[in-house]
């Protein structure tokens, strides 16, 4: 461990990185089958909101408020699964597990960031699935491009201002004791677990900002789908009910795999014992979310699987085009 020595303190050395311990419990396993799953994970979850952005932006189909918020949410999965899994990945094939102190502060304040998107992102979402079934003749109206991109744009400045009060009050901690982390990423608590700063105030205050940034947003999804369903039940017609249902399906399947493991790592109380429920929640929220949206998009979602087709048509138009064009030259 790298280390500055502190003149006015005896015995004691300012932490320069930290060691990312990740999952102890499965230390006795090799580590080529834990890199090659998640090497596999961050494949699918690149490849499925990948698919899903080109599918918003090319096909005109598409060109809708929903789906324009959904190519923002595979555009937040991408950045998320990026911050954690590649490193990951390293410290598997290499067996390194140190990371330097700015490059973790710089990890949590990115998750954190993230994160508050996707809570504002999907009560956005939830919102817009309330005025398409309760308020449809209104719905072009209110929900226009320039709201939408508003909308976007103030969800990603507010949360990087707000995760930008943490980072800069998690960089004024003293680190001199442990730099050991338990925990395979750098999340907030955890990294202000190690320091040997007085940390009770900033604590106090993290967990009301944290209640600010999620709490709202909550709110707004829970009671949009509150209305969503009492809009529902109005429909007098069983086909109508289950069409207005599919529409906002997905979206609630995502919103409950979402907050279902948000709130599970936070219910759980912190204590060395339950470390490894904290990993296996946070292995939802982190890195199996993103990968698992963009699925429940497109296997549930009929307009997103037409525009797949046609696009899969349209490229083999175009690969039939050029084999054809390229026996032709041949000749």
């Amino acid at each position: 461990m790298q280390a500055i020595e502190i003149p006015e303190t005896k015995n004691q050395t300012l932490v320069t990185e930290f060691i990312l311990l990740g999952f102890r419990h499965l230390q006795d396993m090799k580590t080529i089958p834990l890199f090659t799953l998640f090497l596999l994970i961050y494949i699918v979850t690149m490849a499925g909101n990948i698919i899903l952005i080109l599918l918003v932006t090319i096909d005109s189909h598409l060109h809708t408020p929903m789906y324009f918020f959904l190519g923002n949410l595979s555009y937040l999965e991408i950045c998320c699964s990026s911050n954690i899994l590649p490193r990951m990945l390293y410290s598997f094939l290499t067996g390194r597990k140190t990371i330097s102190v700015n490059a973790c502060f710089m990890q949590e304040y990115v998750f954190g960031s993230l994160g508050s998107v996707e809570c504002y992102l999907l009560s956005v979402m939830s919102y817009d699935r309330y005025l398409a079934i309760g308020k449809p003749l209104h719905y072009a109206t209110v929900m226009s491009s320039k709201l939408c991109l508003q909308l976007i744009v103030t969800s990603w400045i507010s949360s990087v201002l707000l995760s930008s009060i943490t980072l800069i009050l998690i960089s004024q901690l003293v680190f001199c004791a442990s730099n050991e982390i338990d925990h395979y990423f750098c999340d907030t608590f955890p990294l202000i677990e190690l320091s040997c700063s007085d940390t009770h105030i900033l604590k106090l205050f993290l967990y009301v900002l944290s209640s600010v940034i999620t709490f709202p947003p909550f709110t707004l999804t829970l009671t949009s789908y509150i209305f969503i369903i009492a809009a529902i039940m109005r429909i007098p017609s069983t086909t109508g009910k289950q069409k207005a249902f599919s529409t906002c399906s997905s979206h609630l399947l995502v919103v409950t795999f979402f907050y279902g493991t948000l709130i599970s790592i936070y219910v759980i109380p912190g204590n060395n014992r339950l470390n490894g429920l904290h990993k296996v929640f946070s292995i939802f929220y982190t890195i199996l979310t993103p990968m698992v949206n963009p699925i429940i998009y497109s296997l549930r979602n009929k307009e997103v699987k037409d525009a797949l087709r046609r696009l899969t048509s349209l490229l083999l138009v175009k690969t039939q085009k050029k084999i054809r064009y390229s026996n032709r030259s041949m000749f």
